[in-house]
This record gives structure tokens, C-alpha cells and sequence, in this order.
């Protein structure tokens, strides 16, 4: 009972469970070149996402796939996807993104 009588409970438990481990790390650029890097993880992060849940459900009746093999390497797969993606211009996201960062850490005064 007390899960429902505390929000904040409930958010920090779905987040954790949520969690994969492979979510882009935040931390402070230099110059931009380490900016473009982190919007690019960024990006591919979000692309993996949204590939992830376009391929959920598609292929589960293939003959000759499936197996505990598969279903270890798909999210590597998707990674990879999202990587190469973001890394030849993605959705345009780290162009802002990069951008973003920057102007945000000048405004810090860092």
C-alpha cells in the first residue's frame, strides 16, 4: 500500500526497472567536438528507443528464427542501428543538440 500513497516511490521503481544500462552518460564537455559526441550518443540512444519498439512483435512467427540466441543479440543489433544512424545524420538531433550543450555550458559560466 504505501507505493500508492507515495508518487515519487512508484517513478524512482519504474525508472530503475526501466533502466538497460545503456543510456547516454551526462557528463561535462570540453570543447565541441566531446559536445557533438555526447549529442550523437544521445541521438542514438533516442533512435535505439524508437527501433526497439518499431521491430516489438515483428518476426515472432518466423520459422527459422527465434531462440534464446536471438533474443540475446536483437537490442545489440538495434544499438548498432541507431549508432550507424545517428553517426551519418540520424534525425538532425545532434546538430541541435550540440549546439544546446554549448550554449547551455557558456551560460553556466563554464
Amino acid at each position: 500500500m504505501d507505493g500508492f500513497l507515495n508518487p515519487d516511490a512508484q517513478l524512482a521503481q519504474a525508472l530503475s526497472s526501466a533502466s538497460s544500462g545503456r543510456e547516454p552518460q551526462l557528463r561535462r564537455v570540453e570543447n565541441e567536438e566531446q559536445a557533438r559526441q555526447v549529442a550523437e550518443e544521445f541521438e542514438a540512444f533516442f533512435l535505439s528507443q524508437m527501433i526497439e519498439a518499431m521491430f516489438k512483435g515483428v518476426g515472432e512467427n518466423n520459422p527459422f528464427g527465434g531462440g534464446a540466441g536471438e533474443a540475446a543479440f536483437t537490442g545489440i543489433l538495434h544499438e548498432e542501428y541507431a549508432r550507424v544512424m545517428a553517426g551519418t545524420g540520424g534525425l538532425g538531433l545532434a546538430d541541435n543538440l550540440t549546439a544546446e550543450i554549448l550554449r547551455y555550458q557558456e551560460a553556466e559560466g563554464g
